[in-house]
């Protein structure tokens, strides 16, 4: 039982040590996005809301003074993958590997 206890606490010491390890899918992906998490279901100008954070609990915003724009902010929209654009341009979409395009 004194083994199982050290390996327990050698496990939680690993996931705060190692950065993102222990975070959400979809904090990280925010954080990746140049994001913020907000326990508001709103977001505060100027920034835009861009999913969630830590298991849907909090808002991702991002800023939209950033060079970091949304696809629809472009006018743009996003498609997977496997749709090919006739015309891509520069905008986050809400999946990491969607694209933003202005024509498909």
């Amino acid at each position: 039982m004194k083994l199982f206890s050290c390996l327990m606490a050698l496990l939680l010491f690993l996931l705060q040590a190692v950065p993102g390890l222990g975070l959400p899918k979809d904090t990280l992906r925010c954080v990746g996005y140049h994001g913020f998490c907000f326990r508001s279901k709103s977001c505060p100008e100027p920034f835009a809301a861009f999913g969630t954070c830590s298991w849907r609990q909090k808002t991702c915003c991002i800023d939209t003074t950033s060079n970091f724009h949304t696809c629809q902010d472009e006018g743009g929209h996003c498609v997977p993958p496997e749709i090919k654009c006739l015309q891509e341009q520069v905008g986050l979409c809400p999946h990491r590997e969607w694209k933003c395009c202005t024509e498909v």
